[in-house]
């Protein structure tokens, strides 16, 4: 058990109201619970309590034993002066303010209906892959989907978090900061954090100047990326080489490590050196991209945008030097979809957001849905249990709620879970709940350890 339990049975009041009295027998009426505190400070705030017919006003506090009190040094909290009920499961010591005057305490143990609470133990114990693996089909289909849409917007707005930070460093330069973004992208999840440190190493801007060369923009790209140091053969990476070493000294550049790069057991179509090429095609293409994001209609506009056509030499070659059976090397739609999964739609949302323009959150969110879902391990496991998964807002939804709500077993905070423990049969049965000293003895420790 722990304490978000408590939070959840009285933010609902799912328990006995009636005949409710502090452990010094006052009577109790709730007129209203207060607004549950997701932050410092009491767990409800602005609650109206009666207590022997007398109205008050405050906050409440909840534990699993009242001891906890003093454990988390809420007496030292001037937050905490104005809490006029103290709810818990067991009421170990008595908890004073700090004028001495008692404060007092609800147990709730003789107000717990038995199959809420036992409800809510099986989740909590489950040893399945999630919680709720046995009853998730009795949820309504609407509160799934509706959870999901939620669970979507909650997902951009965290992967906007770092989007929103590098744009503050880049002193509000949306361009700038897709463009580094986009890098990462690029470098697919083995080369990810290279290519990102590629693009801080070499601006945008700089890289504008010479929009009308691809060969430049190659020499700046391979160069910065300690790419073009070997003595070659051929022609064409020579000539990079060159062009380099005079736009290195013309722009003052320090170069990375090549030992940043990962070639090993990796296909030859997704080598850095082929993302690199693609990437300067790219930018050849299209300097402003972001712009270009922005102003795309629908879902194969921004695929268009990414359609890039390498030089004869790359056709010809996934590595310098080293020439191989002649490909085209496209960007695949599988690529482009990763991208705009990762990047382009969580880009959009943060500039509705940064604008307050909500008619891009909500083309982000339509991108999300035109996109087709990923396959991974947990996607597979979703589908094992019938969850029908069709677009890439579903599954991006899904996998926040695995990370995010089944494997921290937040079942109280997820709607799916509130769900089962609503329609539990038993749950407003009159008979209370017995708690034995181990199950009191456990939920403690764990409650230490989340404080």
């Amino acid at each position: 058990m722990r304490e978000d339990f408590l939070h959840f049975v009285w933010r609902l009041r799912r328990f006995r109201l009636t005949e409710l009295k502090t452990t010094t027998g006052q009577v109790i009426e709730i007129v209203h619970p207060g607004q549950h505190n997701h932050h410092a400070g009491p767990d409800f705030l602005d609650a109206r309590i009666r207590i022997d017919g007398t109205l008050w006003a405050g906050n409440v506090e909840m534990h699993l034993r009242s001891s906890e009190w003093h454990a988390h040094k809420h007496q030292d909290d001037p937050n905490y002066n104005n809490v006029i009920l103290h709810v818990v499961l067991e009421e170990d010591v008595i908890i004073r303010h700090t004028d001495g005057e008692r404060i007092p305490c609800l147990d709730l143990r003789n107000y717990l209906p038995v199959g809420l609470a036992k409800q809510y133990l099986r989740l909590l114990n489950s040893e399945q892959w999630i919680s709720c693996q046995q009853q998730l089909y009795t949820v309504p289909e609407i509160t799934f989907n509706l959870w999901l849409d939620r669970l979507l917007v909650e997902r951009l707005e965290e992967r906007t978090e770092e989007l929103a930070k590098r744009l503050d460093r880049n002193g509000g330069d949306w361009e700038e900061t897709f463009y580094q973004s986009l890098a990462w992208g690029f470098g697919l999840k083995v080369n990810a954090d290279p290519f990102l440190m590629l693009a801080e190493s070499l601006p945008l801007k700089t890289l504008l100047r010479h929009k009308n060369s691809l060969p430049q923009i190659e020499a700046l790209l391979f160069g910065q990326a300690d790419l073009l140091e070997e003595d070659f053969t051929d022609d064409y990476p020579r000539q990079l080489q060159q062009e380099y070493r005079f736009l290195k000294q013309k722009y003052q550049l320090q170069p990375l490590s090549a030992n940043h790069w990962k070639f090993m057991r990796m296909r030859p179509a997704n080598f850095p050196s082929v993302r690199i090429a693609q990437w300067a095609t790219l930018l050849f293409r299209t300097g402003q991209l972001f712009s270009k994001m922005l102003v795309a209609q629908n879902l194969r506009e921004m695929e268009n945008a990414f359609v890039v056509e390498l030089s004869n030499y790359w056709q010809t070659h996934f590595r310098f030097d080293k020439a191989s059976k002649k490909t085209t090397k496209t960007l695949g739609k599988a690529s482009i979809h990763l991208l705009v999964i990762n990047i382009i739609a969580p880009f959009i949302f943060l500039y509705g957001k940064k604008r307050g323009a909500d008619i891009y959150q909500e083309r982000a969110l339509r991108l999300m849905e035109a996109v087709p879902a990923e396959r991974n391990h947990i996607l597979a496991e979703w589908k094992a249990l019938g969850v029908n998964i069709k677009q890439a807002g579903q599954s991006q939804a899904l996998l926040q709620l695995k990370n995010s709500y089944c494997n921290e077993k937040r079942c109280l905070d997820c709607a799916i879970g509130c769900s089962i423990l609503k329609r539990n049969p038993d749950v407003m049965e009159e008979d209370v709940l017995y708690l034995p000293t181990w199950w009191l003895a456990s939920a403690a420790e764990a409650t230490s350890k989340e404080a």
